[in-house]
């Protein structure tokens, strides 16, 4: 990539430190390039106020404010959900939404003939993989700049000193200079006191947490809440009829209320390193469980065990951003197969951070009371068990036998 050739970037926009310092520096770097902002709505709500001003404001000749959110939900969350995929209790927040951002971006880049895509992850994260791949699956000949393996910047409080120093306003300080991601699905924290493992989470502290409340603050009764599912898609919720967005919406409310889905890890990053955040996730967390459970009803055990399996493998692709790949879709197209019978309705209680089952039932249940009753039945004879046991522990007989003859002999 010869910079002189550079003469128009489509870069991914938050409005957020990174990508607010990196319109002017482009214009600096790349010959006083023209810059088109391109933002994709994901349902960062309030991060999407006066971004269109503060990018033509900082040097950029236009934005683009894509509202995707319903193919994202449609397209890949509700994918994810179906699929059970977590990598390492992450319900994938971050890592589902940057796919289908780079996908818009590579077909507005190809729309505007633009030179180059650029984008603001760092090189120690997972996100400069997670653009970068989906990039090359829709504009596969478009040079990127990420200016993180670039410039001379060095850290977040450089990148403040370069922001004040060009007159570009900012949202953060030093001291909530958390990092951040926000969509309709979840919110992540990474950094300051949380760099240490040995820190707890400021979950009481005002402002820290943004879809929810602490288990401790939260209501001292539960809350009851029922969803619907057709083929693995959530329909309805507490009997109302309503798209899964609107569903995840609504879970987000109820959950966040009742300190629904917190998570603490130190994760493994695709670039090797180990890395702690704290995820917001109140609606994602009921609805992953609320599916797991109507599964046990629906799903026989071959298939819960396979799909569990596969589930691992579901999660490492999304993770490691390469959600648009033939084994991916292969495995959509597995998950989906399973997902034929799993119909059903499922009750859930929220109680200050925890998720109680209260109810399932299905049309396609597989559970009989009457074979897995305690009482009297007339449908399971007993004394069929004595001979499978006698054919399954079989191996473990044979060897038994073979062992004794030959320590005999010794």
């Amino acid at each position: 990539m010869n910079k002189k050739d550079i003469k128009k970037v489509v870069l991914a926009y938050s409005g957020g430190l990174d990508t607010s310092i990196i319109i002017p520096w482009l214009k600096e770097n790349y010959n006083n390039c023209e810059v088109i902002a391109v933002s994709g709505n994901v349902g960062q709500a309030d991060e999407l106020e006066g971004l269109e001003e503060k990018a033509i404001k900082t040097g950029a000749s236009k934005i683009y404010i894509e509202d995707i959110t319903e193919e994202f939900v449609n397209d890949c969350i509700i994918p994810c959900v179906k699929a059970g995929a977590k990598y390492e209790e992450y319900m994938l927040g971050t890592s589902l939404a940057r796919p289908i951002i780079a996908k818009r971006l590579a077909e507005i880049a190809i729309a505007e003939g633009a030179d180059a895509i650029c984008h603001g992850c760092t090189g120690k994260g997972n996100d400069q993989v997670r653009f970068e791949l989906a990039i090359k699956a829709y504009a596969p000949n478009l040079p990127i700049i990420a200016p993180w393996r670039e410039w001379d910047i060095k850290s977040r409080d450089e990148e403040i000193e370069y922001a004040e120093a060009h007159n570009i306003p900012l949202k953060i300080s030093r001291e909530t200079n958390y990092s951040k991601d926000k969509n309709m699905w979840h919110l992540s924290h990474e950094g300051l006191d949380l760099e240490d493992t040995g820190n707890e989470p400021l979950y009481e502290k005002e402002g820290f947490l943004e879809m929810g409340v602490s288990p401790i603050d939260a209501p001292d009764v539960p809350t009851y809440v029922t969803l619907d599912f057709e083929q693995g898609t959530p329909v309805a919720i507490n009997g109302v009829k309503k798209s899964a967005k609107e569903i995840i919406l609504d879970l987000n409310k109820l959950g966040g209320d009742n300190g629904i889905g917190l998570l603490d890890i130190v994760e493994n990053r695709l670039v090797g390193m180990k890395c702690r955040g704290v995820y917001e996730t109140p609606g994602g967390a009921i609805l992953y469980f609320a599916h797991n459970y109507l599964e046990t009803l629906c799903l026989d055990k071959m298939t819960m065990h396979k799909k569990q399996e596969l589930s691992v493998c579901f999660a490492d692709l999304v993770y490691n951003g390469q959600w648009y790949t033939p084994l991916r879709e292969a495995l959509s197209a597995f998950v989906d197969k399973t997902q034929e019978h799993v119909t059903g309705k499922v009750k859930i209680k929220l109680y200050k951070g925890n998720m109680i089952k209260a109810g399932a039932w299905s049309d396609w249940s597989l559970y009989s009371e009457e074979i897995a009753t305690f009482g009297e039945d007339h449908v399971y004879n007993q004394a069929d068990s004595a001979g499978f046991i006698n054919l399954f522990g079989l191996p473990i007989t044979v060897q038994a036998q073979v062992n004794e003859k030959n320590k005999n002999k010794k």
